[in-house]
């Protein structure tokens, strides 16, 4: 017994790389959006790059820096590199914290907390007075399922508080934690990204098959109601005809009334990937799609007789 405690306890720890208090855009009234870090898929316009790793890392914010090399005079061996500014070693065993306290300028930075369930709901509740017309909480990522059990326990502690709980999540993950996580939640926004399996790996790494699999199984379960399914509109990726036939008819053959949202394709994802040293996989000089644009990728989607399409 004193052993399944402690793996519990161990596994009752999350990190979450961002809270957003005053969020109005992810779920009914006014919301706090909890960011977990991790995530399976590995989306060329993924809008939190900061969330894909699973691991605790460092964020380097070159506005800050002053180029004092003081990180560089009290690195340990293997920790970083100093090539005009610092470069971390991912694969380092060890914590970071002699570095984050020699930056004078607060240049370097971890980009997650590690929270328990008791902890992270005080943070939630602290913003409970503006949940009272029609807000709550929304769980995000990265991908929320990557930390399944604390997601779960967080979850039931908040529905006994009385809170409202939503859910953005790829659906890329097993089934085991979608029905276990769906008694819990009143809202639940699902990504169907691309369609064609082959073109969804090319995009996120994987098929969408398990994606799709998952989509049907809530939507033909007692749960529907709950769900929401999105497309992010990416230029020449997800935002072609094709696409987005290809997902209203496969979600229509499911349940005609199902609601389902696109997302206007945000370009300012891409100043975040410089802070972890990554590649924006997207042509930068793609811009939002004007009314009009947006307004034929609705007719495409109404073409094909689902009749529940969110628009903002």
């Amino acid at each position: 017994m004193k052993l399944l405690r402690e793996q519990h306890m161990l596994t009752s720890k999350a990190l979450v790389f961002d809270i957003k208090r005053f969020a109005v855009h992810d779920g009914y009234g006014i919301r706090t959006t909890v960011f977990f870090k991790g995530c399976p898929l590995r989306c060329k316009w993924c809008q939190n790059p900061e969330g894909l790793s699973k691991k605790k890392q460092l964020l380097y914010f070159e506005n800050s820096c002053i180029h004092c090399r003081r990180c560089e005079q009290k690195a340990y061996d293997g920790q970083m590199t100093y090539s005009h500014r610092p470069y971390f070693q991912p694969d380092y065993e060890g914590d970071f914290d002699n570095l984050i306290k020699a930056c004078p300028a607060g240049a370097i930075r971890y980009d997650s907390e590690e929270y328990d369930v008791e902890t992270l709901l005080n943070k939630i509740k602290q913003d409970e007075v503006f949940f009272k017309h029609g807000g709550g909480v929304t769980f995000s990522g990265g991908e929320p399922f990557m930390q399944g059990q604390f997601l779960i326990d967080i979850l039931k502690r908040c529905k006994a508080e009385g809170l409202h709980t939503a859910i953005e999540t790829s659906l890329y993950t097993s089934l085991e934690w979608i029905e276990k996580s769906l008694p819990y939640l009143d809202l639940i926004y699902a990504d169907l990204k691309v369609f064609d399996e082959k073109v969804h790996e090319d995009y996120t790494g994987y098929s969408s098959q398990l994606v799709k699999n998952h989509i049907q199984y809530i939507l033909e379960s007692q749960y529907k109601d709950k769900v929401i399914i999105r497309t992010p509109l990416i230029p020449s990726m997800t935002a072609t005809d094709d696409n987005i036939t290809s997902i209203s008819k496969f979600l229509v053959n499911i349940d005609p009334e199902v609601k389902y949202e696109l997302l206007n394709y945000n370009p300012l994802a891409s100043s975040k990937y410089a802070l972890v040293d990554l590649e924006y996989g997207v042509n930068k000089q793609y811009k939002m799609f004007t009314e009009a644009q947006m307004q034929h990728f609705y007719d495409v989607v109404y073409q094909t007789g689902l009749k529940n399409l969110i628009i903002e």
